[in-house]
């Protein structure tokens, strides 16, 4: 049993960061392996609540006070196996996820600490590959059954396999030069470095799976060929269409870009397939606009790139830094100032206040953002914005990142090849059975959900690859964690 004085001999601890001045000289990540004796500690924090409610906040159903109980005795090697009965990939979502079962954890209450979750798990996987305990799992005898998955991100990727290993042979297409969707090349080395996709990889490679890149389907293969050549078919294209602001004044000005354009064509640097990035805030004055994780990566990454200086823009005001039990009552996800590593490699944040105007220098490029405070309200669930007079001011900028969200999953061949639509919000319907409106085409991830959270991205998958199971007239069951309408836990 779990040690019933753990949460009050221990409060909570994260290991040390790398030091600033050291990790900004490179694009390794900022959290280095932890020691076991702290990684124990606050594993003996886990109350093994009678009732879990990290279990509802975390949409895999990860069975923490197991894993928690079993690092407190440092039986990694049952750790691990516990993590993975219910995720495939914890190496992603211990980097990655911004950890809602913290939020749901009983400890949290009333403004108290809650266990290191997250932590946690990352270095259950960390010992786990280290120690050589993550190895290819024996599959049953073939199906004789094909499944086709169309994008390469943590849906598409826990799909295919889950259903490798029900004896399934199930291929893996992706539109870019490497597998892993945004992991790969959307996702900074500072937050995760890509060895953990591929060593993953190789596990599935082993496992049977297929990988084929470079092939954008719809365009290099047609919608019907796919059908033709497999029994079922899984969309898991992510939600990649940026969101912009065209009605902007200046927005057409050289020097203001989406933020993936900044990214990508800069993690491709990383990965060594360019020399440099046609993007590069290298000695410019630089403007984020937007106040979520993409925003987060694109300060980091200026910080690499030897920015002279950064403002970080958000339309809302600023969080507390503690729970609002009125607004937000525990367990749910609460609305805090969240600071990440980047914010502490520098740069500067101003919250509510909204852009007006990108200025031009005269010669067609940006020269600075004019901004005004601005006031938010929700009506009938629109957002209404309200300029606060005599507030404008002007922000030098030569660098203009826009990182204000998702609308959505991509308009695409392949969409109009299957008689497969986008809703209002750029996402693709599901049934209660994981398919789309042409019968056994599925879809998973954010291509359903929307832009969000990997943890939600990798449950998805798990479910569809489920309903894709049973569709094929597969044995048995395999684990289903969430339905097409499963929401986050709210008020």
């Amino acid at each position: 049993m779990p040690d019933p004085q753990g949460f009050l001999r221990y409060g909570r601890r994260l290991p040390a960061r790398r030091p600033v001045p050291v990790r900004i000289q490179d694009w390794r990540e900022v959290y280095p392996v932890a020691e076991e004796g702290l990684i124990r500690e606050q594993a003996t924090r886990c109350m093994d609540c009678g009732i879990p409610f990290c279990h509802d906040g975390c949409p895999l159903g990860n069975r923490i006070p197991d894993w928690n109980d079993l690092v407190r005795t440092g039986s990694w090697a049952s750790a691990i196996e516990s993590l993975h009965a219910t995720n495939n990939f914890p190496e992603f979502t211990g980097r990655l996820c911004p950890a809602p079962c913290e939020a749901a954890c009983v400890l949290g209450i009333a403004g108290g600490e809650p266990v290191t979750i997250k932590q946690v798990e990352v270095e259950i996987i960390n010992r786990a590959f280290e120690r050589g305990y993550v190895t290819p799992q024996a599959v049953p005898p073939p199906s004789g059954k094909r499944v086709a998955v169309v994008g390469s991100g943590p849906a598409g990727l826990a799909a295919a396999q889950q259903l490798a290993r029900a004896g399934h042979q199930v291929t893996v297409y992706e539109r870019d030069d490497a597998i892993g969707g945004l992991m790969r090349y959307g996702i900074p080395d500072f937050k995760l470095e890509k060895e953990h996709i591929d060593r993953r990889l190789a596990q599935m490679a082993a496992e049977g799976v297929l990988f084929r890149t470079g092939v954008n389907v719809g365009v290099d293969v047609t919608a019907s060929s796919l059908r033709e050549s497999h029994d079922a078919v899984l969309l898991a294209c992510g939600a990649l269409a940026s969101r912009d602001t065209p009605e902007t004044a200046g927005r057409e000005l050289r020097g203001v870009h989406l933020a993936m354009d900044h990214l990508v064509p800069a993690n491709r640097v990383v990965a060594g397939l360019a020399d440099s990035a046609p993007i590069d805030a290298n000695g410019k004055h630089v403007v984020i606009i937007g106040g979520g994780d993409t925003a987060a990566d694109c300060l980091g990454v200026a910080h690499r790139q030897g920015a002279a200086g950064i403002i970080q823009l958000d339309l809302y005001p600023q969080p507390p830094d503690a729970r609002d039990e009125e607004r937000d009552p525990w367990p749910v996800w609460p609305w805090i100032l969240r600071n990440y590593p980047a914010h502490e490699e520098g740069g500067e944040r101003v919250f509510a206040v909204a852009v007006q105007e990108f200025v031009d220098d005269g010669a067609g490029n940006v020269r600075a953002v004019r901004i005004a405070e601005v006031t938010v309200e929700k009506v009938d669930g629109r957002r209404i914005l309200t300029f606060v007079p005599g507030s404008e001011r002007e922000l030098p900028a030569d660098l203009v990142l826009l990182a204000i969200g998702f609308d959505g999953t991509e308009e695409q061949p392949l969409l109009d090849q299957l008689g497969v639509a986008r809703n209002r919000r750029g996402a693709i319907d599901a049934r209660p059975d994981w398919q789309t409106a042409a019968d056994g085409v599925f879809v998973a991830g954010d291509m359903h959900r929307g832009a969000s959270l990997i943890v939600w991205a990798i449950a998805e998958g798990r479910a569809a690859a489920a309903a894709i199971h049973s569709y094929l007239g597969g044995e048995g069951s395999l684990p289903a964690p969430v339905t097409p309408a499963a929401q986050p836990l709210a008020v």
